[in-house]
């Protein structure tokens, strides 16, 4: 078995070049270990989040149909979204569902964690199925939010999953996961 040498970079300098709560970029100065220099390596802060693929106690599944502006479209998405300071991603993942579609989930089950895309961005998801879902409440959405709920089947999930129709690919993750976990792939 080959040893394991570290790769871990040192940061000799950062600079920021912009920073807010949901977008922090920085300017990293690093040394590899072989003693190479890398004089810009750009970097995304950004908050860990969440999503589920949240089954309602009739066996259907929640979707949520939103415009995305950074890609100017509206697509078809599970419910997800930012951790709040102070929040456990079980916290999170139950808040956000019942803010985004109005249910309260009686399971909610860690089915994984991934990184988006950790040559730039610095958080990860975490990835949930949530079953039993009761509509308790209307949604109560952030400011910028506009979405709205449609239910599906489990097997139009699969079908949407496998035919590569969800374009959000972190929720493709969860999918796949969720899918798994209820014995369907």
């Amino acid at each position: 078995m080959k040893e394991e040498k570290s790769m871990k970079w040192k940061i000799l300098s950062s600079e920021y070049l912009c920073r807010h709560p949901y977008f922090t970029a920085r300017k990293d100065k690093c040394e590899t270990p072989d003693g190479k220099i890398i004089d810009a390596y750009f970097v995304v802060e950004l908050p860990a989040t969440v999503c589920a693929v949240p089954v309602t106690a009739e066996g259907k599944v929640l979707m949520v149909r939103q415009y995305r502006h950074p890609i100017r479209e509206t697509i078809l998405e599970i419910p997800g979204g930012f951790i709040d300071k102070g929040e456990t991603p079980e916290q999170a993942v139950k808040r956000e569902l019942k803010e985004e579609t109005g249910y309260e989930f009686t399971s909610v089950i860690n089915v994984g964690k991934i990184a988006g895309n950790p040559g730039v961005l610095d958080n990860f998801t975490y990835l949930f199925l949530a079953q039993g879902g009761v509509k308790t409440s209307v949604q109560k959405l952030d400011k910028n939010e506009e979405l709205e709920v449609e239910e599906i089947t489990l097997e139009e999930l699969k079908t949407l999953f496998l035919e590569n129709k969800i374009e959000q690919s972190l929720h493709n993750n969860c999918i796949f996961y969720a899918l798994r976990e209820m014995g369907m792939l």
